[in-house]
């Protein structure tokens, strides 16, 4: 079975409707994770909770038709140390403000495997915008055990970004410059 069957077949016990409601971001469920190395002391991993996205043509029986927008908000960004996030924020790396947020554009969804497709777009950070594929992987789809009526669809991504690209580059390479990246994202709609 393929990413798009998979999804469909979830998608189509729910109800034939769910294909076609509206989708939209789960914040609650939704958080983008990296990891950048020390000195090669040890990894320091950071978190943007804030991510809004903008999603059209949400529809299991035709992925690739799919395109959405996604917002970080650069100012959300926390290490877990508030000393390091401030340096984060400031202008040796984000410069938070003057550019308040990230965005990645999708571009174009290739299936890759049963349940997985390559998601590529245009990431902007600060003032640059280069492109990036991000491997996705559907975890399910299906109604909220919780919320009646209402559809999830839920999707890991995993890519790397290299700052340095996006004119990140204080510390590099000693401050690790190729970043991993995990998102977890949920979407819903309600019948």
């Amino acid at each position: 079975m393929n990413f798009r069957a998979l999804a469909l077949s979830s998608v189509i016990a729910l109800t034939p409707a769910a294909a076609l409601a509206d989708w939209q971001i789960d914040p609650s469920h939704t958080a983008v994770v990296f990891e950048v190395e020390h000195f090669g002391y040890s990894d320091v991993t950071g978190v943007f909770p804030k991510v809004q996205a903008e999603i059209e043509n949400f529809d299991p029986e035709n992925l690739e038709s799919a395109k959405f927008t996604v917002t970080l908000d650069a100012t959300a960004i926390t290490t877990f140390w508030e000393a390091r996030d401030e340096h984060i924020k400031g202008s040796d790396f984000l410069d938070v403000s003057e550019y308040p947020e990230i965005t990645f554009v999708a571009t174009e969804i290739t299936e890759t495997g049963d349940n997985t497709a390559d998601i590529t777009g245009d990431l902007t950070i600060k003032d640059v915008t280069k492109p990036v594929t991000f491997e996705a992987t559907v975890n399910k789809i299906g109604e909220s055990p919780v919320m009646q009526g209402t559809n999830v669809a839920g999707f890991t991504l995993n890519g790397e970004v290299d700052r340095t690209e996006f004119g990140v580059d204080a510390y590099a390479p000693a401050i690790g410059a190729v970043i991993p990246v995990t998102i977890n994202v949920e979407l819903m709609n309600k019948d």
